[in-house]
Formats: C-alpha cells, structure tokens, sequence
C-alpha cells in the first residue's frame, strides 16, 4: 500500500497531506475516557473511529512503527461529585467503570491502544510542567490555585478559529474570584480533607484535567508528535488549552501536527449526552447486540459529520453482516493495493469504503477465491468478520424459535413430501422462513440456518 494519506485538519481548518515527523514512525494522542460513569453510544464513537486510522496506519508503517497513546481520567471533578451520589468510593467507582469501558472496546472489537496512562499515575510530570509554566511567566498563583495565562499565549484560539472575544461570548467558562482573565484556566486546585489530593509546591491539590493530557502526551510522544484526535466538543477548551500550556512549557511553536475531531451522535436528531439524559450505554448494547453491528453502525456516516442513532441503523448494519457472514473464512489478511484503501486514505471516508465492501462482496459471492480473500481483508481492516463463533452465537440467541422446533418442522414436512402431501410441506417451510430460518434440501438431507 502507498503511504497516501490526506486528513481534514482541524488546526489549518483544510485538508493536508499527511506527513510524519519522523518518515518511518507515528505517535498518535486520543483523549480516552473520565472514568465518573458508564460510557455511551456518542463515547463509542471516537473509540472505533480512530481504531480504524489505527489499524490503517499499522498496516501502511507496520505496527512496530505505530504508537497509539488514550489516556484514562481517573482524577476530576465529575469522578468527585458522582463517588459522592453514588455513595462510592472514589476507587471503587473508578476502577468499576474503567473496567466496564475495556468490555466495551473489547465489544466493539477495538484494539488496545500501545500506552493506556492513568492520569493519577503521572501527578509527579504534572507538577513539573506547571512549575515550568510559573517558570516561564505562563501561569500565576492566587489563594492555593495555579492559572494558565490566555493572554501570555499570542496563538490561543487558532485550533478553534475565534478570538478572545468570541471564545468567552460562546462558551462556558469557569468563574473564579482568583482569574486575572476569564479565559484563563486551572492548572492546579486546593483539595480539602474529604477529596483526594497530592502535596505540591502550591499545597495539597489535585490537577486541572487540560493538564493531564499534556503532561501523558508528552511522556509518550514527546514534545511534538504527528495525529491528536477526540470529538468535537473537545476542541474548545480542552485542546486548545492542551496546545497552549503544551507550547509554553515546552518553549516549541507546536504540539500536534493534525488535529482530527469526529462529529456528535445524536438520538432523534439532539447530541446524545449525560447531562440531557437521552442516552444509550455501551453496557447496556451489549446485552442485545453483537458488537460488529454497533461498530458497522458507527462507520457508516463520515466520521467528521454527525450521526443519528436509531433502531433502523442497527438492523441494516445487521442484515449487511449477516450477508457478509456468508463468504466468511478464516484468513491470513493480505495486503490490499491502494485502490481498494483509497477511501480510507481520504481522510477515513468509511461510508464509501464500505460502500466498496458491497462490491467486493458480490465479486466474492460469484466463488472467485482471490475476490473473497481479497473482500475478506478489506473487511478485517476496519475490524469486521473477525469471529464467526461469536457471530453464530449471537444470531442463534436473536432468533425467534429453537433447535427442537426447528427439527420438528422438518422431520413433519419431510414426511409429507414423501407421502406427496406438497401442500403441507409448503406450509411448513413458510412457517420455518417466518420464523427467520431458512431450508436447503441437498441430495437426501434437509440442511436450516438462521436468517
């Protein structure tokens, strides 16, 4: 495959070719999840969308050459509040949460990313960059709290594409009687005795979430690196302060190169989110619904546009793999030539790979072997038709009648083919297609799948 990569980025607003600092590796950053309750369908979302530019990287650099760092939030105000309502533990609700998110990427068949930091194992780099940042006359003290200073950084609000003005008139930002400015944000806070905290220079406090994904970016990546990816509602103010306080302390005129930012989910045509209250967990997906349907799903619209979740997105990308499923063999992938990857390579057009999937499809269909081998490995690139047992399992556990009746059905209607009664067969074999089982007689042997 020809490393020809274009990606829409979100800081030249445009789209670039896509160059690596270093020709022959990647470091790519994904804002993971804060870990205060159980993630839904809008999380879901960035975790297949950049598992899938994962997995295309690894297979143009090879996947020695491919850093993939999502980091865990497991220290903030919202874990704070929600131990406090839940009558748990800071610990216990963590940990239980962090474990549920892993069921989930491992439901939607995502790989795992090369680092997974915790930001409450990485205070000790957090303290050193703030103390680089009061250093650098990038930040200030007042009353136990740490500010970044806005207005010490000439490019704020380039990733955003606004001004000052702009960026306090349209957004939430946080009062405090301790800013110099209103766009200034939290480094470092005072905890009380009840909440959780480290000693530092300034006292004993926790950090400011911007500041964790700096300091574990760095650790990882370095000071500058190549692809930074989240979901839109990121990019003001988490990553434009990341990009600011990343550049001050780092004295560097850039953190990321591209900057790649997936669009909302929405439920009736309004963003899915905790605060309204109109979502749909992973969790709870996960008891109905095969993972490859949710993942199809969420690929089908390009990553960069909003998606609306409805039942009748589920059932197409269900009746779509249960066709594929069909041609499914075990593999070992092959590499596939540019003009099957090419949407990919335009910055993740995965509606038109997919798209090119149903092509590849109906050649393979045809019992060409080099067209099936080559629709199964352009399938298992983006992480579909992986596990047919799994696949299997779950069209036997949706399907409306069992084995046994199943059985009955066709031992009742062999005999009454053989006692000529065609009539009756008929009956029974519409009865079993209602009840999505489908029948073939072969030779002497009636054989049945689920629909």
């Amino acid at each position: 495959m020809t490393k020809n990569l274009n990606f829409f980025n979100t800081l030249s607003n445009k789209k670039e070719k896509f160059f690596p600092l270093n020709k022959n590796k990647v470091g790519m950053y994904v804002c993971g999840p804060t870990v205060y309750d159980f993630p839904h369908i809008g999380n879901a979302r960035p975790l297949v969308v950049f598992d899938v530019l994962f997995r295309l990287l690894q297979s143009l650099y090879g996947k020695k050459y491919v850093t993939y760092v999502r980091n865990i939030t497991d220290i903030d105000d919202k874990i704070i509040d929600s131990s406090k309502k839940k009558g748990k533990s800071i610990k216990e609700l963590t940990e239980s949460i962090t474990k549920s998110f892993h069921e989930d990427c491992k439901y939607l068949n995502c790989l795992k990313p090369n680092f997974e930091p915790k930001a409450t194992e990485n205070i000790k780099g957090m303290i050193e960059m703030i103390s680089s940042l009061l250093k650098n006359e990038n930040a200030y003290e007042k009353g136990n709290h740490v500010y970044f200073s806005v207005s010490s950084f000439k490019k704020y609000g380039k990733l955003s594409n606004k001004n000052s003005e702009e960026l306090v008139a349209g957004s939430r930002v946080e009062i405090s009687k301790y800013k110099k400015d209103p766009l200034d944000f939290v480094l470092w806070k005072p905890s009380d005795d009840k909440d959780p905290g480290w000693e530092s220079p300034w006292g004993r406090g926790r950090p400011g979430w911007h500041l964790e994904c700096s300091v574990m970016s760095e650790k990882y990546l370095g000071k500058q690196f190549d692809i930074h990816g989240g979901g839109l509602d990121l990019v003001f103010p988490h990553h434009e302060n990341e990009i600011a306080q990343s550049c001050c302390a780092n004295k560097t005129d850039k953190f990321a190169n591209y900057w790649l930012h997936n669009g909302f989910v929405t439920f009736d045509k309004e963003k899915m989110s905790k605060s309204i209250g109109n979502i749909v967990t992973i969790s709870k997906l996960r008891e109905s619904v095969n993972g490859e349907v949710i993942r199809l799903a969420l690929l089908s619209s390009h990553y960069k546009q909003p998606l609306d979740w409805n039942e009748k997105l589920i059932s197409e990308s269900q009746s779509t793999l249960d066709k594929w499923y069909n041609q499914f063999e075990k593999i070992n992938q092959k590499e596939l030539t540019e003009d099957v990857t090419k949407p990919l390579q335009e910055d993740l057009n995965t509606p038109e790979y997919i798209a090119k999937l149903h092509s590849l499809y109906e050649e393979s269909s045809k019992g060409n072997k080099s067209s099936k081998l080559k629709f199964l490995s352009a399938c298992q690139l983006i992480g579909l038709l992986e596990d047919k047992n799994s696949w299997d399992s779950f069209k036997k556990s949706r399907a409306k009648v069992d084995e046994n009746f199943i059985n009955k059905k066709i031992n009742d209607r062999n005999e009454a083919r053989v006692k000529g009664d065609y009539k009756l067969a008929d009956t029974l074999r519409k009865e079993l297609e209602d009840n999505d089982v489908i029948i073939e007689d072969k030779q002497d042997k009636t054989i049945w799948k689920y629909k």
